[in-house]
């Protein structure tokens, strides 16, 4: 289960306090320190494809979509 469909699931969980306890318990997501999900991109937020050189963090989708004004220059 991945973050985003862990919030998705306390919001529709909502007014019951003893659910909603019981679920952060057992369910919660526990703080990755190391692997793939640590690096996550700082357009889209995806974890592959993960260009961290330069101190970029970026997906190699955005990349594409962003090299220009990110000062890159296609040579052929």
């Amino acid at each position: 289960m991945t973050t985003s469909d862990h919030a998705k699931v306390l919001k529709q969980i909502g007014n019951k306090p003893g659910k909603v306890s019981k679920y952060e318990k057992h369910n919660t997501p526990k703080p990755r320190k190391f692997g793939e999900n640590t690096k996550k991109c700082s357009f889209c937020g995806r974890t592959g494809g993960h260009i961290s050189k330069y101190g970029l963090s970026i997906c190699r989708h955005c990349f594409r979509d962003n090299a220009k004004q990110l000062g890159f220059k296609k040579y052929s």
